[in-house]
């Protein structure tokens, strides 16, 4: 990590501002962002967070569902309690075939939204993140697919790139309503895009 990398994440709205929120992470805004454009959490709903660490998409999950909502998030890395009794979080990784079970097994009820900001870790070489990224995207929406209420919501981060186009047909083929999203809190150099799939087809 550079010294150069530091002073440019410090000078950075977005980290300044969730600093001063008391947020876990910048991210927290993009989730922020995209929740006031389209509305897809609301008081009461059981959220599940994929990629869950550090914790600000929990942060702001926990403040849209309220006291009424739960909210659970998973990641390979453990996450620091939040202080919160409907806000659980469990240690695992999406690619486990376990995975799924453990998740059923503390929600209440089936998910009305799964969340997934999940991301590989970075090699450097474009082809191999961008792949990486994809094939985590997918597991993702495998995992949605298993744990959603009918006409409940996804939304996924994903790298633009040669396979995101076929990823999102894929989640059209699965959702009445998809959108591509790149929120103003990414950064302009990121390739990072969210797919918002909403109103889920199962039976």
């Amino acid at each position: 990590m550079s010294k150069d990398w530091v002073r440019r994440r410090k000078r950075d709205y977005y980290y300044r501002r969730a600093k001063k929120e008391d947020l876990r992470s910048r991210a927290s805004f993009k989730l922020l962002e995209i929740v006031k454009k389209y509305g897809f959490i609301n008081a009461g709903d059981v959220v599940v967070d994929l990629g869950a660490a550090p914790g600000g998409w929990l942060q702001v999950s926990r403040k849209i569902v309220g006291e009424s909502g739960f909210v659970l998030g998973v990641d390979v890395r453990r996450i620091r309690p939040l202080g919160f009794n409907n806000v659980f979080t469990i240690v695992g990784d999406i690619r486990d075939p376990e995975i799924i079970g453990r998740i059923k097994a503390i929600l209440p009820r089936p998910a009305d939204v799964v969340l997934s900001d999940v991301s590989p870790r970075v090699s450097g070489v474009w082809e191999v993140d961008h792949a990486r990224q994809i094939g985590l995207a997918e597991r993702s929406l495998e995992i949605a697919l298993e744990i959603l209420r009918r006409e409940g919501n996804f939304l996924v981060k994903v790298f633009q790139g040669y396979l995101h186009e076929e990823f999102l047909k894929l989640v059209r083929r699965w959702f009445y309503k998809v959108k591509a999203v790149k929120p103003k809190a990414s950064r302009k150099e990121s390739a990072e895009i969210y797919i918002l799939g909403m109103k889920c087809k199962k039976t």
